[in-house]
């Protein structure tokens, strides 16, 4: 899919985001770094333990892929941070050479740890992989991300599962607070690198206002919604989207986290939002379930054992166009380590082309007609 490109422009000393295009309240923009621009709005795959399951890193580049994810949590427990600094950082590491945004590691605690104890000063948490006892600080979230070398640095925060009662969502919002100006100060000056802060608030309108509104008078680099896709239905993380991103700055990056299904990315472009991370094509990848221009396809299905024809003759990912899906079953069916790479791809492909396809209609001024189209082929189901 054709969209204006601004590769090939002299690297950028510092970080810059740049709103090109605007629909409604949907923006196409590009955030500029030292290791690369990233076309937003952009989906991150997740390479949680610096790895995007089931694939090399030069096939996410080739998805389209701007900037991966990776995570502070699963980092500094395994390898560790020093281990993985004394070794080039993370970006040589996982021979990924693009811009790498590293969440704070503080969603993984909070849902991950059997055994924490959360305070002011941080948070008190056993391994999950052998039980050792560790520390995580907003002060140990930066140096680790700063020993991991990422682009893009989260704030360390407390994420509270929804639903969840106002006074536990307001307790947590604060601490997230005081939190982000410790994150703050921990980073300091780093022009090649950005610090984000994360708005809290659980469900409740006010909460999210009032911690938007006092993330911004930090006056950080760029702004992350959290703690939403966390079990509420959509309708709640898109009222909580529609009360926070209108108080955002207009020249700034924003970043729902976590999120989400296609149908999720969709309706949060159209709200304003910039930047994505999820699990989801990965996930869904490596157990059967794909995600394409149709809609999904679950190819553990039986219907698909004498099927030859591919998942989507027109798409440019090879996977989906080259192989049958009769093929594609009896690998999952087998659980063939290739049928989760080719799945993976597929998703990973996916996902990019409709990001590519919404930047495109942002810039022609037709996203409306682009939502309703791509929803209408999702409704139509996969073509027999």
């Amino acid at each position: 899919m054709s969209e204006h490109s601004t590769q090939g422009t002299q690297p950028a000393s510092d970080f810059g985001f740049e709103v090109l295009a605007r629909d409604g309240a949907a923006r196409r923009g590009v955030i500029r770094m030292p290791r690369g621009e990233i076309r937003t709005p952009a989906f991150m795959p997740v390479g949680t333990a610096a790895t995007v399951k089931a694939m090399y890193a030069q096939q996410v580049r080739d998805t389209g892929a701007d900037i991966v994810l990776g995570n502070v949590y699963h980092l500094m427990l395994r390898p560790g941070a020093e281990r993985v600094a004394r070794l080039g950082g993370l970006h040589q590491f996982m021979q990924w050479p693009h811009p790498i945004l590293t969440d704070s590691g503080g969603f993984q605690v909070m849902s991950l740890s059997k055994l924490r104890k959360i305070n002011e000063r941080g948070v008190v948490f056993q391994s999950h992989i052998d039980g050792s006892k560790h520390e995580l600080t907003p002060e140990r979230s930066i140096e680790i991300q700063g020993l991991l070398g990422s682009d893009i640095q989260m704030q360390l925060d407390e994420c509270v599962k929804l639903p969840c009662s106002d006074a536990e969502a307001e307790r947590a919002m604060d601490l997230s607070l005081r939190w982000a100006e410790r994150c703050k100060t921990a980073f300091g000056t780093q022009p090649a690198r950005a610090l984000f802060g994360i708005v809290q608030g659980g469900a409740n309108p006010r909460l999210r206002e009032r911690s938007t509104k006092a993330l911004t008078a930090m006056d950080l680099k760029g702004y992350a919604i959290g703690g939403l896709a966390v079990g509420e239905p959509q309708a709640v993380m898109l009222d909580m989207i529609d009360v926070v991103a209108p108080l955002l700055p207009a020249d700034k990056p924003r970043y729902l986290m976590g999120v989400g299904t296609p149908d999720d990315l969709v309706e949060a472009v159209l709200r304003g939002v910039d930047m994505f991370d999820c699990v989801m094509p990965t996930r869904a990848g490596r157990h059967g379930l794909v995600f394409t221009r149709y809609g999904k396809v679950n190819l553990r299905n039986a219907r698909h054992a004498d099927d030859p024809r591919p998942l989507d003759a027109l798409s440019y990912c090879p996977a989906a166009s080259h192989y049958s899906r009769a093929y594609l079953h009896h690998l999952v069916k087998a659980g063939e380590i290739l049928g989760m790479m080719l799945l993976t791809w597929v998703n990973l492909s996916y996902y990019q082309y409709l990001m590519a396809g919404m930047r495109q209609a942002i810039s022609d001024g037709r996203l409306q007609d682009f939502v309703l189209e791509t929803k209408r082929d999702w409704a139509a189901g996969d073509p027999v």
